[in-house]
């Protein structure tokens, strides 16, 4: 490789010796590029892998209604792929893509719905969809007082309150948003509301406030807000971002903070002491505060 491809992050860059994205090209050294292939993720969730293998390790998940590049397919089902949502590149499984059309209408409000059959509760779920997911949606019905929307291939329906379209006004305190999220299960690479990790936490509850976040704490670190020169030491506010390498957390006041804990294994909110100390003993004091500011 090039020594432009050798600090090039691999993360956010789809290349690899054989293969790499034709908008890399001049920068990365590669047998061939492609331009790729724009498809949407049909399934409810798909995991990002970091090899085309099943037992490969989950770096991230992308979300039905998301937009991704697929560079290449492979007789055994997978896809090298880049998440046009936040730039991430990996595998995902063949068969949970399908046509951009028809294009999402709106998104998944709650923290995940059930999508029936028809416009009935009493009908056994096809499956359920997470926070943040984006759907094609179309009619209205109301069943026994209770209102749907009809996805727009037919293939079902979901609770209207659950949704809401994709130009509603967004979240107000994306802090509230993440608060939601209390007791998820962490999930190393989780991104929906079954499991997810502590960036995932923080990307989700942003994106729901309009913001755009990249997937990987260090990238929130060097990419997102401003930095507090006084770390902790000086003013807190709710929504300050906290960093340790590896970690991210949220203060929900200035001495609570807001996680997805991979030592209690869930979505926390505790003393922001207790945190610091504790963290501390494997990976040292917080490395950076950041501080988002945003119009409403």
């Amino acid at each position: 490789m090039t020594e432009a491809s050798s600090v090039l992050d691999r993360r956010l860059n789809a290349f690899r010796p054989d293969l790499a994205d034709r908008r890399l090209e001049g920068q990365v050294t590669a047998e061939r590029f492609v331009e790729g292939t724009l498809r949407r993720v049909t399934a409810a969730s798909t995991p990002i892998r970091r090899a085309p293998r099943p037992d490969g390790a989950i770096d991230s998940e992308a979300l039905q209604g998301e937009v991704l590049r697929v560079f290449e397919e492979t007789m055994e089902g997978w896809a090298f792929v880049q998440l046009e949502t936040d730039r991430y590149v990996g595998y995902v499984a063949a068969d949970a893509l399908g046509p951009l059309d028809p294009l999402p209408t709106h998104r998944v409000t709650a923290l995940r719905t059930f999508v029936y059959p028809e416009a009935d509760l009493r009908k056994p779920p096809l499956g359920a969809l997470s926070f943040g997911a984006k759907l094609a949606l179309g009619g209205v019905a109301v069943t026994r007082g209770t209102p749907y929307l009809l996805l727009a291939n037919g293939a079902g329906a979901v609770v209207e309150t659950h949704v809401a379209p994709l130009d509603a006004p967004w979240a107000l305190d994306f802090v509230a948003v993440a608060e939601r999220f209390l007791e998820t299960p962490y999930l190393w690479g989780g991104r929906t509301s079954l499991g997810l990790d502590c960036s995932a936490l923080v990307q989700l509850s942003l994106a729901a406030a309009g913001i755009d976040a990249p997937r990987d704490s260090d990238l929130q670190a060097a990419m997102l807000g401003e930095a507090l020169p006084d770390g902790l030491a000086g003013t807190r506010e709710r929504g300050d971002l906290v960093f340790w390498p590896g970690h991210v957390g949220i203060l929900a006041d200035p001495e609570t903070l807001l996680h997805a804990s991979g030592y209690q294994m869930e979505v926390v909110a505790e003393p922001l002491d207790e945190a610091v100390a504790r963290i501390a003993i494997t990976a040292g004091p917080p490395t950076a505060v950041r501080r988002i500011r945003f119009e409403a």
